[in-house]
């Protein structure tokens, strides 16, 4: 659009250039003028004016382009984050919609993706109800075949207004704007390829829309997208089939976006493709073939061009990488579907053998990775975004689809891939080992999956193939290859063993154990690295015999190892000492003074100085290394703990560390020494200091004195009443709500110690300190510090039983800021937080004490109301727009209906995390479980508060227990509480007895307080109603 120029916009246009001047104070001036004509009315206009005007220089449309997006940020919606009074006016919007629509068919490509930010910043807070002319105007453009430019602009503008799109807008846009789209994706001969792929980027949004919104409105939204199916899929077909070319950037562009579609389709609409996903399948096969030659050639073998900075026509960056990354996470979400699966398993084999040839190194990751062995280990360990891992992950998804069919194949591609190898190497090749490396890769991507089959096989006595005898074959002749020529297939050969040590022969193991010993001496680091690894992965017997040789080539190694490789050093020296078992006292004097000495240098990096402290701890639990190691830490400790402002922050906080580790499961002679030396400094810090950190590393070596010295320690000082004055002044300290939650962080497990240790001098103070645990949790401003109080009420309620309400009296005599009394307080944030406590002890403690709440029946726990759940709002999806609405909002119900639901949740995820592991088992019935025989708070538990009446059935109740005592929910404040008759609870089974109990002895309170469960808590409790004979009527 081009317009004259008048004065008021020739001033504009100056101030616009002066904001670029070489002269600060000339782009001072302009700035300040230009902020002050934005107060003015009519200014955001004058900026569109510039911003389309033809006839005015591009990069000064750019600037102006720039300033009117801020502009929108500050004056255009009253209420935003970013708002500055004036907001623009209706009638200046109208002004700027009308400018901005006519642009969208500039000559400039540069300028059509301004316009269409600009279209789709002002279309968040007006469209569609107050700019309703935008979507029928973008119609009529993209329906120009003769205004070619328009057409590219309306794309860009509704490409990237496809992000703002929502459910309540695709189901009405859809219909009228799909026969547009399709009509430039079918018409190759009237659309560039870069205008066909911005049509599919604005498709797939749509069905990724209808797709979020196809678990609700399942028939409605498979009505919208029928239609398009087949003329979808025809196109798919037709873009796909020709073969990959090796240097057009658009052409990846059309088919990355195809394969986004297809995707999309699959995973929502898989029951629409049932009949048609052989026809694109065949398509899709062409492109993936035809694609490996392209990226061998690109990326495998050569040093030039990998094709990974390439530009579309529309000026995006575009990677072979990522184009055939898409490819296998559409050929993935294929295969993952049970329904689609059965198409491509006749092609398993072709697959499989294809896919190999994408995981090979590619010339820029082995020159990434031989500069930076580090990043080559992380990028082993982590799931990273290459050709490599997608193509491994599919591999894993095969097997999981067709089991031991695809490990056949899987096995049978890898030995051709492997014989292809060897004739590359006899021809010359310089690459030769890659397709090597990458099929030993492809066999690790499913060890877990062969290892199983291999191992079922043989205690059957059915065993089909000797895969350990194959995989020595396979790399016996390899380990005789020059390492420093090829350094990754070593250290393949070295990670394979690891992951198959299972399957292969002890005379084999022997082998390639003695040739990781032999190269952790050498100077190639990525191998250095992959022995290292290796190393703790192998079982202690199979070490034993070379840990001499291993210790002191670590011992060397650490000497001179680098920032780069101490951190596996020190990991594998842990395993290596932890292998030596009494071979390591004769070493402790060697290694000791090292580790320590690293330590010290490295105490203020928390990585390196945990991996020392570690090997110290491996050393310590050594036979007969423990007190030849105290005799060594704590004169030097001690002298620097009374000393603590004469040494770095840092070091005086490690030094607490190390006592911990110390003191942790020492003898008590062990546990006295260091009290001795060691524990004035340490609760002097507690009590003085203004260092957070240094607070939090003594409470935790205060902790463990308690621990380790139990009720002896009181009288270790000969006055046991200044002792416990002493430590409860340290709690006190803790517990101020004064103190910056930080410095109070670890006071949870400090408090459980003195409660554990002290039973009878605590209990005189039990109220005091309720009232300052209160106190605390209301000034806390880190929620797992508040957990962590919470686990104390918890505890303190198990110590109550069987008489409950004697600490819910205790809580109501209690006041509470802001509320009527303590109780109400600690149960509204208990039922909060309560699925935010981590730690399979504290999990364990919160979770059977609700219980023992509600098992109370008393009458302040059926009156009050605490916050139930999150009201969902019905607007659909939240986009940016709505997002700016009223927070949260969550229904209010009675407490034992909260409690209820919380013990609903916990039997959940234990039914489905062994449902998870008993997925492959014929039987996933619960199976009964014996009585329990327990003691001491277990019996208060089951026989005073949850009287067993009914025998209850539990599946699995081992691997139950160690969902819940030893998966992720472990924390070092566990090491603390072993002692703590709590643990013998078996969660699983307490709450089968909890609810079959209420369900028997108050039959309408349970049927009452079932009504407010969600579905998945009523399946799970109607599992266990059925299996253990009460009535499923209630459900």
């Amino acid at each position: 659009m081009a317009v004259p120029v008048d004065q008021d916009q020739k001033w504009l246009m100056d101030c616009l250039t002066a904001t670029l001047d070489t002269s600060r104070e000339v782009r001072s001036f302009a700035e300040a003028s230009l902020h002050q004509a934005s107060l003015q009315p009519g200014y955001g206009a004058a900026l569109t004016r510039v911003t389309v005007n033809k006839n005015i220089p591009l990069g000064l449309r750019q600037i102006s382009f720039s300033v009117f997006q801020h502009f929108i940020k500050q004056h255009w919606q009253e209420g935003e984050e970013n708002f500055v009074y004036p907001v623009v006016g209706a009638e200046e919007k109208e002004i700027i919609h009308q400018l901005l629509l006519p642009s969208l068919d500039d000559s400039d490509r540069k300028i059509r993706t301004a316009i269409s930010m600009a279209i789709v910043s002002v279309s968040q807070y007006d469209w569609p109800d107050g700019w309703p002319e935008l979507l029928p105007f973008l119609l009529k453009l993209i329906s120009e075949q003769a205004n070619v430019t328009g057409v590219h602009g309306a794309l860009k503008c509704l490409s990237l207004l496809s992000g703002e799109l929502d459910d309540t807008l695709v189901p009405k846009l859809l219909p009228a704007l799909y026969p547009y789209l399709h009509t430039i994706i079918c018409s190759p001969h009237l659309y560039e390829k870069a205008l066909r792929s911005k049509a599919l980027l604005i498709v797939h949004s749509c069905i990724s829309v209808l797709g979020s919104m196809s678990g609700v409105y399942k028939t409605e939204t498979a009505s919208l997208i029928l239609p398009m199916v087949d003329s979808l899929i025809d196109q798919f077909s037709v873009i796909l089939q020709p073969p990959l070319p090796s240097e057009d950037p658009d052409e990846w562009s059309i088919r990355m976006e195809v394969l986004k579609c297809l995707l999309q389709l699959v995973q929502n609409f898989p029951n629409l493709l049932v009949g048609k996903i052989p026809v694109i399948l065949s398509s899709l096969w062409q492109t993936f073939v035809t694609s490996v030659d392209v990226y061998q050639n690109s990326s495998i073998h050569s040093n030039g061009d990998s094709y990974s900075g390439r530009f579309d026509s529309d000026g995006n960056q575009r990677s072979l990488d990522s184009f055939i990354i898409q490819m296998f996470e559409t050929l993935l979400t294929i295969v993952g579907n049970s329904k689609l699966a059965k198409v491509i398993e006749g092609s398993m084999k072709e697959l499989v053998y294809y896919t190999i040839a994408f995981l090979q190194m590619t010339e820029e990751q082995v020159h990434i990775w031989l500069l930076d062995a580090n990043q080559y280990v992380a990028d082993e360990d982590d799931i990273t975004y290459s050709c490599r891992v997608s193509g491994s992950l599919l591999l894993e998804e095969m097997v999981n689809a067709y089991g031991e069919k695809a490990i056949n194949s899987i096995v049978e591609a890898v030995r051709k891939r492997f014989s292809e190898s060897l004739d590359e190497k006899v021809s010359g090749s310089a690459s030769w080992w890659k397709l090597r490396e990458a099929s030993l890769f492809a066999l690790t991507s499913i060890s877990e999956q062969i290892t199983e089959t291999q191992i079922y096989y043989r205690n059957q006595g059915l065993q089909k193939i000797n895969f350990g005898y194959l995989l020595e074959q396979m790399v016996a002749e390899d380990l005789r290859i020059d390492v420093h020529e090829f350094p990754f297939l070593h250290a393949r050969i070295f990670s394979v063993v690891s992951y198959f040590s299972s399957l292969i022969s002890y005379t084999a193991r022997e082998q390639f154990l003695y040739s990781a010993a032999q190269a952790i001496a050498l100077d190639v680091l990525v191998l250095v690295k992959l022995c290292l690894r290796l190393l703790p992965e192998i079982k202690v017997e199979l070490v034993q015999p070379h840990i001499m040789q291993i210790l002191l080539s670590l011992i060397d190694l650490l000497k001179q190892a680098s920032d780069e490789t101490l951190h596996l050093v020190l990991e594998t020296l842990q395993a290596a000492v932890k292998a030596g078992h009494e071979l390591s006292t004769s070493i402790e004097p060697v290694l000791a003074p090292i580790i320590l000495d690293v330590w010290v240098q490295h105490v203020s990096d928390p990585f390196i100085s945990i991996d020392a402290l570690e090997v110290l701890e491996a050393i310590k639990d050594a036979p007969g290394c423990m007190h030849p190691l105290v005799s060594r830490v704590v004169p030097s400790i001690g002298p620097l703990l009374e000393n603590p402002k004469h040494h770095p922050a840092a070091l005086l906080a490690g030094s607490f560390d190390l006592l911990t580790m110390m003191i942790k499961d020492a003898p008590v002679d062990v546990v006295k020494t260091v009290f001795d030396k060691c524990f004035d400094s340490t609760i002097r810090v507690v009590l003085e200091s203004d260092d957070h950190g240094e607070m939090q590393n003594a409470t935790e070596c205060l902790a463990a004195f308690v621990a380790g010295g139990k009720h002896e320690l009181l009288s270790w000082t000969g006055d046991p009443s200044f002792m416990m004055k002493r430590l409860l002044s340290a709690a006190s300290r803790l517990l101020d709500p004064s103190l910056e939650s930080s410095g109070s962080l670890f006071v949870g497990s400090y408090i459980l110690q003195l409660i554990f240790h002290f039973p009878s001098e605590m209990a005189v103070h039990i109220r005091e300190l309720i009232a300052a645990v209160v106190r605390r949790m209301q000034s806390c401003e880190i929620a797992g510090l508040k957990c962590s109080l919470i686990v104390i009420l918890a505890r303190l309620v198990h110590f109550s039983s069987p008489d409950v309400s004697q600490f819910i009296i205790l809580l109501l005599t209690i006041p509470a800021k802001d509320h009527e009394n303590a109780f109400s307080y600690v149960m509204s944030e208990w039922t909060k937080l309560q699925v935010e406590i981590q730690g399979a002890y504290q999990i364990k403690v919160t979770t059977t004490a609700l219980a023992l709440l509600l098992a109370s029946r008393h009458e302040a726990v059926a009156k009050l109301n605490v916050q139930g759940n999150l009201i969902k709002s019905n607007a659909g999806i939240t986009t940016r727009s709505k997002a700016k609405l009223a927070p949260d909002q969550w229904t209010i119900v009675p407490l034992p209906a909260k409690i209820f639901s919380l013990l609903s949740d916990a039997l959940v995820e234990i039914q489905e995390q062994v449902l998870d592991q008993d997925d492959n088992e014929e039987n996933s019935d619960w199976e009964d479980v014996s009585e329990s025989n327990g003691n001491g708070i277990h019996d208060l538990l089951y026989q005073s508060s949850v009287p067993s009446k009914i025998r209850p059935t539990v599946d699995h109740l081992d691997a139950m227990a160690k969902i819940f005592d030893e998966g992720e929910n472990y924390s070092s404040e566990d090491d603390l509480v072993r002692a703590d008759p709590i643990n013998e609870i078996k969660l699983a089974e307490f709450l089968t007895r909890f609810f079959v109990n209420l369900h028997s002895e108050d039959r309408s309170l349970f049927d009452h307080l079932i009504r407010n469960l969600n579905q998945a808590q009523r399946i799970a409790v109607a599992k266990l109603a059925i299996e253990n004979g009460m009535k499923p009527t209630m459900v």
